[in-house]
């Protein structure tokens, strides 16, 4: 019976030819670990349309009602959180796997004739996969994605001449609100998935009309060769680190020095060990697809989701306060791959119009064409090792880039205290759901506008802090109600934990009491309060006493 069902299912479809062409597979050399990365990029593309279908289906795309889907995904949809995280991490590790893959393309020469298209599809699919996360950043509609993200479309705004335009087609207006979530979760969940379905199916016929590209023994000689490529490559980035080293940042420079001397002491050590006859290394047998192969990709596919839900437990994911234009969020950041052209955009060759045009716009472009320069220049074996070098120095000015991004913000205290503040917001307003017992129709942001604790705050800041400050930072800096360091001179009395019994025996006290931070700069510095402060001796006993009775 089930043979006879299928001969009937091979004479209509040949699934049974096409299933054995696909798994016997010859494999030139043997079963590699490092031909595992296309496949565990296919495979996290799969996790993330599974899990992508899954949120897509308690999502909901507006202006009023985003945060509070993501809301009932994260808090309250059975497993919404785990789903939510696969989802957030997968995208984070596939890029990582993305340029693994295109390092490992490079060095083998699989993108050199006749593979040049296969390679070009490779690099679109790096894009989209960039866009996509990009897209997706601003769908939780929350103050982090909301902020980042419009940092990131106005850049489409430099563009010159249809700069302008552009930005309205992709904003959907003027400026943000529902037709630019709308917009970016149709790029998300429908455009951009389906190109990359496209590029993949291409990408894989290509891939089976060429076959692998064979690995070739490995050799003394093939050894040092590759060794002296990466120590030009470091020995590149690491004069370029000394020529605009910074005194405050010695540490980028010493990196890369001290990652060129580990392989000029490689390189020493194989010249040492002596005559390497390279004619007696004998090619590793052919392998098939099914089981060598497979089993490799099979350990690395597990390996990654391991890693993706390790993360999701140890991390989390994120959610802040909901989407708010009148409040700025200004710990907003892109996500890590982004953050070295964040960095770099801070850079003074970078700054004014003509010179965002050139960090924005022109270095990305020369970057992308470089890339998809490649199989041409490839075509020689010195352009092959050129390339080589190139994508050495891009990766690791990427990742200097991207390490000095984070290593400033840790140092950063007006950032950290933004971070802070932010994640306190997040916090008041998941408070405030519990507390009325869900989302009311308005809204999870009309319980921030309507909460003294979180409305309180940014009233002091507006209509207090130019006179009062509301405490102070660690290096006794005047504060308004925001944590943010305050505008002017501060000339009233700092309002922070005023009628607690700590203010109330600060202010019994004249030492206390003539200070900036309380009445130094004011006309009752000179009054009664003060003269009886000065001529009588008040027991510290009864000021306790009386503070514990005025504050409870």
């Amino acid at each position: 019976m089930i043979k006879a069902l299928s001969s009937w299912l091979e004479s209509r479809t040949g699934i049974g030819a096409l299933t054995k062409e696909a798994l016997f597979e010859r494999v030139p050399g043997g079963a590699r670990w490092r031909y595992v990365w296309g496949s565990t990029l296919t495979f996290a593309i799969m996790v993330q349309f599974i899990t992508g279908v899954f949120l897509w289906m308690a999502y909901s795309p507006s202006a009023s009602t985003a945060w509070e889907s993501v809301y009932y995904i994260q808090y309250e949809m059975n497993f919404g959180w785990i789903l939510r995280g696969i989802h957030h991490w997968t995208a984070q590790i596939m890029v990582v796997l993305l340029v693994l893959h295109l390092v490992q393309v490079v060095i083998d020469s699989a993108y050199r004739a006749p593979r040049e298209f296969n390679f070009w599809f490779g690099v679109i699919l790096l894009f989209i996969t960039l866009a996509t996360s990009l897209t997706g950043y601003l769908l939780p509609w929350d103050q982090k994605g909301f902020w980042a993200t419009k940092v990131a479309t106005n850049l489409a705004g430099v563009v010159p001449l249809i700069g302008g335009d552009i930005q309205k087609v992709v904003v959907g207006g003027s400026d943000y609100g529902h037709h630019t979530l709308t917009r970016f979760f149709a790029l998300h969940a429908g455009v951009l998935p389906a190109s990359l379905i496209m590029l993949i199916v291409v990408h894989i016929y290509l891939f089976r009309k060429h076959g692998i590209t064979e690995a070739k023994p490995t050799t003394k000689a093939g050894s040092l060769y590759y060794w002296y490529v990466i120590a030009i490559a470091l020995f590149g980035l690491s004069a370029a680190a000394f020529i605009f080293r910074d005194a405050d940042k010695l540490w980028v420079m010493w990196v890369p020095i001290i990652l060129t001397l580990a392989v000029v002491i490689r390189i020493a050590v194989l010249h040492i060990s002596g005559k390497d006859d390279d004619s007696s290394r004998r090619p590793r047998r052919d392998a098939m697809f099914w089981p060598d192969q497979i089993l490799k990709d099979a350990i690395a596919c597990f390996a990654v989701i391991g890693a993706v839900v390790f993360l999701v437990f140890w991390k989390g994911t994120e959610l802040t306060s909901p989407a708010d234009p009148s409040q700025p969020y200004n710990a907003a950041r892109p996500d890590w791959y982004f953050m070295s052209l964040f960095l770099m955009l801070k850079f003074e060759p970078f700054q004014g119009e003509f010179g965002l045009i050139l960090g924005a716009i022109i270095v990305p472009s020369i970057l992308a064409s470089m890339l998809f320069m490649m199989p041409i220049l490839g075509i020689k074996k010195i352009g092959h090792w050129i390339n080589v070098v190139l994508l050495y120095l891009l990766i690791g000015g990427f990742v200097v880039l991207t390490i000095m991004a984070f290593k400033k913000d840790a140092s950063d205290q007006v950032y950290l205290e933004d971070v802070k503040n932010a994640h306190k917001q997040a916090t008041r307003v998941k408070e405030l759901i519990k507390s009325n017992d869900g989302i009311p129709p308005e809204g999870a942001l009309s319980l921030l506008y309507s909460d003294p604790l979180s409305q309180g705050p940014k009233l002091f800041a507006s209509h207090c802090a130019s006179c009062h400050a509301y405490g102070y930072d660690d290096q006794d800096r005047a504060l308004d109600g925001n944590g943010e360091l305050l505008s002017g001179a501060q000339s009233a009395p700092d309002l922070k934990d005023v009628g607690s019994r700590d203010w109330i025996n600060k202010v019994l006290t004249f030492d206390h009491y003539q200070s900036d931070k309380f009445f130094g700069n004011t006309k009752f510095k000179e009054g009664s309060m003060s003269e009886f402060l000065e001529e009588e001796e008040i027991d510290e006993e009864d000021v306790a006493l009386l503070s514990a009775g005025l504050s409870a």
